[in-house]
């Protein structure tokens, strides 16, 4: 063992310098990358497609000069419109998650953040200027056996569904939506009111707080900085060390560099702005624009607001909903009760109706007037959508404005209908309502493997305790192959597309299926905590040698503490599937890797060494012992971007520690 140990320390220099070398791909990714996006940026501007470049303040804030000014509400030009608007929000945001801090200001994040903003409260404001059209017509779309108006209108980022009480009877105070299977009960003071009933469902979340929308893949040392401090010290001459900090940057700005320095900077630079485009605001416009400070300086700043007495108090309020722990999946809906405008009157060949310059006004449910008098609750019934998954019973939240945060109270009698997918529940007054699963429902995994299927391909595949997912990797790109329930194939309409791996994150978090643990997962489940540095380098390592060799989940990572990871390799060259005795075991601790003589069957772990095996300083040169001149050389000839993908998948799911 002394000359075992002697021998690697001999060559452990030589191995380091080697390793380092072939550790330059990743700085040849994140060089295309950077390139990529400046090519982007430019083709953008050649474009001249007619939608304006979301990063330039002047031509996004004509946009939405023009669209506020725009008088035209008829609810299909603002749904098509709608979808633009949707695209540049989400431009928006993969900018702030896919930009390095080296090459994005302050400023600019800033000014995205408000942009998105402001984007998203335009929307609304449109779509409620829409139903307000809408309903000033209501007697266009009377229902032949209630006399009552009712309509669905949909396309696929947001559905309308909206009744109004022409006729006030109360034989008709309830109603199912039939296309969607929405639906209402209301109470009979309501039934006899001039009241319309809107359910407003955007398959989109505009409602929770922007960070939520806006998490980046979180670094490491969250977990266990000490670890990392005490290895870095130990490590300091280590060649591959400072590429190792580099990369290891989030592909986003952190927290405090997403800060400004406070309100007075959002408020200055958002008169600024508006300055630029030359709008003449309303109040309502001037109180909009101060909620949107009020949101980016709670956005902007989490940490000094966890100080006030407030949000300690806030933490204790189980009726709070922590978004650590629970989303909206499945959109959010709005759910309002509205007073009917004046109706449209034929009168000889004229169509007249009488304008009020009110807008569109909430009916107020139960009256503020009450003394003390009991009002009976609303029913209402939602039909959960096709294109997300519930693995549990979704928790029912409603929207608190005033607090900007989800709340569980004020609603009851809940009832969930698995086979019908619908759920139904009371409400005390009309809220804008979301379906909350628990983020780490699919968490921790049950198995995983990484396997080469070709030159520069790869299939990663995750098995949860509800699903197995299996993403293809190919090149720069990934695409989600399958997601399996009780053996059926299901979220067909997000499957064989090929995206980047930002962009599956998003889209699997939308659906409902998670596998990416966030900053805080460590608290919400009991992990397997192993220390920073031996799981990244073992992620970076494996991801370098993805092409020839095959890597899946081994039960003595358990055993093996937190300073070492344990996994199963084999070499793997042809497209056959694996048996289990062409895997073997070893242990790697971030500078130490060995193959080790135990199998996935015996009976206790051991670090025992296999027969003729010698420690190594890298994984690397560990498997090089064990390797054919074919593997090593498929390795040495994988793509730099092939490599980058398969390393941002396996620190994004983190399958050494949550499996």
């Amino acid at each position: 063992m002394e000359n075992l140990k002697a021998k690697d320390q001999e060559r452990r220099e030589s191995e380091l310098a080697e390793l380092h070398s072939l550790e330059q791909k990743f700085l040849s990714a994140q060089q295309w990358k950077t390139d990529y996006r400046a090519n982007a940026k430019w083709e953008r501007y050649l474009s001249c497609d007619g939608s304006p470049d979301p990063t330039v303040l002047q031509e996004i804030n004509t946009f939405m000069s023009l669209w506020r000014e725009d008088q035209n509400e008829d609810i299909q030009l603002v749904m098509e419109k709608g979808e633009q608007v949707l695209n540049l929000i989400e431009k928006l945001q993969f900018l702030l998650l896919d930009t390095p801090p080296n090459e994005i200001t302050e400023k600019e994040t800033l000014q995205y953040q408000e942009s998105i903003l402001e984007l998203q409260n335009l929307l609304h404001q449109k779509y409620n200027g829409a139903t307000e059209h809408l309903l000033k017509t209501a007697n266009m779309y009377e229902d032949s056996e209630s006399g009552n108006m009712q309509a669905v209108i949909k396309d696929k980022n947001v559905t309308f569904c909206i009744w109004a009480n022409l006729k006030k009877k109360v034989r008709f105070k309830n109603h199912v939506f039939c296309d969607v299977e929405h639906g209402f009960d209301l109470p009979k003071s309501l039934a006899v009111s001039s009241v319309a009933v809107r359910i407003l469902h955007t398959h989109y979340d505009h409602v929770s707080p922007l960070w939520l929308q806006c998490q980046s893949v979180p670094k490491l040392e969250v977990l266990d900085s000490e670890d990392l401090t005490q290895h870095s010290k130990d490590n300091v001459e280590e060649p591959e060390e400072e590429e190792k900090k580099t990369r290891e940057e989030p592909n986003t700005p952190t927290e405090k560099e997403m800060c400004s320095d406070g309100r007075k900077e959002s408020a200055s630079s958002f008169k600024e702005n508006n300055s630029i485009a030359g709008i003449n605001e309303t109040e309502e416009e001037t109180e909009k624009k101060s909620e949107i400070l009020d949101i980016l300086s709670q956005v902007q700043d989490p940490p000094m607001q966890e100080n006030t007495n407030e949000k300690e108090e806030a933490i204790t309020d189980e009726n709070i909903v922590d978004l650590q722990q629970f989303v909206p999946v499945g959109g959010v809906y709005h759910i309002d009760a509205l007073r009917l405008p004046p109706q449209v009157k034929k009168i000889k060949d004229w169509n007249m109706v009488e304008l009020l310059d009110v807008g569109l006004e909430a009916y107020t449910y139960p009256p503020e007037e009450a003394d003390g008098a009991t009002h009976p609750p609303i029913q209402i019934t939602l039909r959960l959508s096709d294109d997300v998954m519930y693995f549990k019973d979704p928790v029912i939240a409603r929207w608190d404005p005033a607090g900007q945060q989800w709340r569980t109270d004020g609603i009851s009698n809940i009832t969930y209908k698995t086979q019908e997918k619908s759920i139904t529940f009371e409400i005390d007054a009309f809220y804008t309502i979301a379906l909350l699963q628990d983020v780490h429902c699919n968490m921790l995994y049950q198995a995983w493997e990484l396997r080469p299927t070709g030159t520069d391909e790869a299939l990663l595949r995750v098995t949860t305790v509800f699903a197995t997912i299996q993403i293809q990797i190919k090149g720069d790109q990934c695409m989600l192959a399958s997601v399996a329930v009780e053996e059926k194939d299901v979220l067909s309409h997000v499957t064989g597309k090929w995206i980047s791996p930002l962009d599956l994150r998003a889209v699997l978090k939308k659906a409902g299926v998670n596998i990416f643990p966030g900053e805080h997962s460590h608290k919400y489940v009991s992990v397997n905590k192993k220390a920073p540095l031996a799981e990244d380098r073992a992620y970076q390592q494996m991801a370098l040698v993805a092409s020839a060799f095959a890597f899946a989940w081994s039960k003595w990572n358990l055993e093996a503490g937190q300073e070492k990871v344990v996994f199963k390799v084999s070499e793997h060259l042809k497209a056959d599937s694996i048996e289990d005795k062409d895997w073997s075991l070893y242990m790697f601790n971030g500078q130490k890797a060995q193959k080790l003589k135990i199998t996935e069957t015996s009976e206790a772990f051991s670090e025992e060494l296999e027969d003729d095996s010698e420690f190594h300083s890298t994984l690397y040169h560990m498997l090089k012992d064990f390797a054919s001149k074919e593997a090593m050389d498929k390795v040495e000839a994988a793509s730099c971007l092939f490599i980058d993908v398969v390393y941002q998948l396996l620190l994004a799911t983190r399958v050494l520690t949550y499996s």
